[in-house]
């Protein structure tokens, strides 16, 4: 493995964790506010899916980018109304979305656009790669940064800046009061059923950034069903970082790591065995994670 190699892993990895990082951390506020959101995958798909037909029919990325975060933020909306302000289930809710999506695109997929499976074309235009001066001149840091997009940094200064205003701001700790005693959040003035709903568009709308950059990012295409379980990952990675947004980039960057080095033995052994390492290493985190969890409890 020289050293090339390396860089190129490092790339796939940071490329790999973006939609991650952005639905773990749409589960990582919901979380917060003691909101169980399982519909990240749905808000993921429905957002990869908008923002290609988009990108399809008006040729403007800026506006498939738009249209895949409202998209998602719409998913989220419908999530907020029937889980937080009607209180139904969050398995069942969260469930019924995701299959109703994966339903949705699938058949809109054919109406619109009259094919099945996968949809390409050359009309379609990626994101943007961002060509960073000097620093892409230097022999391996030039690699590893190569081919990022836009997207793909600004996930981590988002990440941030979710940090500083939940942890540094008043109004942040009014809603992570929420979280904490609902009822005494309450009696203090904080309305509690609006914040919630606030921030469940906000999840909805970072999985629709997600999404976007899925399907716009490494490859321009939509394919059925191509969040392929990352909903179910960044929900495991928000609760590995404790829903901390600091500590959610590194918990996204390991699952992110675990795909790439899934696609890099590719040409070693069969596909079938790499395409289940992100998935083998969500189940053996969370056991791990788990165990110190309950030790520390225990303690």
């Amino acid at each position: 493995m020289d050293a090339n190699y390396l860089a190129s892993i490092i790339n796939s990895t940071i490329r790999s964790t973006t939609p991650v990082l952005l639905a773990a951390l749409g589960s990582a506020i919901c979380s917060q506010v003691g909101v169980f959101n399982i519909a990240l995958e749905g808000q993921m798909l429905i957002a990869s899916f908008t923002a290609i037909i988009v990108n399809y029919f008006t040729g403007s990325v800026a506006l498939a980018v738009f249209a895949g975060v409202l998209s998602g933020a719409l998913i989220g909306a419908i999530v907020a109304v029937l889980q937080v302000k009607y209180e139904a289930a969050d398995m069942v809710i969260g469930t019924s979305i995701n299959l109703l999506v994966t339903g949705l695109t699938s058949i809109l997929l054919f109406v619109l656009l009259g094919v099945k499976g996968s949809f390409s074309n050359p009309k379609l235009i990626p994101l943007k790669k961002i060509t960073l001066p000097i620093i892409n001149k230097i022999p391996f840091v030039g690699r590893v940064m190569e081919g990022l997009t836009i997207i793909d940094y600004l996930s981590y200064l988002i990440a941030i800046l979710i940090f500083i205003y939940l942890y540094k701001t008043v109004s942040g700790f009014r809603v992570l009061s929420i979280g904490i005693n609902k009822e005494a959040a309450e009696s203090l003035g904080v309305k509690a059923i609006r914040t919630r709903m606030l921030v469940v568009i906000m999840s909805g709308a970072l999985c629709g950034l997600g999404g976007t950059v899925l399907s716009m990012g490494q490859v321009t295409l939509f394919t059925e069903n191509m969040t392929a379980g990352r909903g179910f990952i960044a929900m495991a990675a928000g609760g590995m970082a404790q829903n901390h947004p600091l500590f959610v980039i590194f918990s996204s960057l390991f699952f992110g790591a675990a795909q790439a080095l899934g696609v890099a033995l590719q040409n070693v052994v069969p596909s079938q065995l790499t395409m289940s390492i992100p998935y083998i290493a969500t189940i053996l985190a969370l056991a791990v994670f788990s165990k110190k969890r309950k030790k520390q409890i225990i303690k």
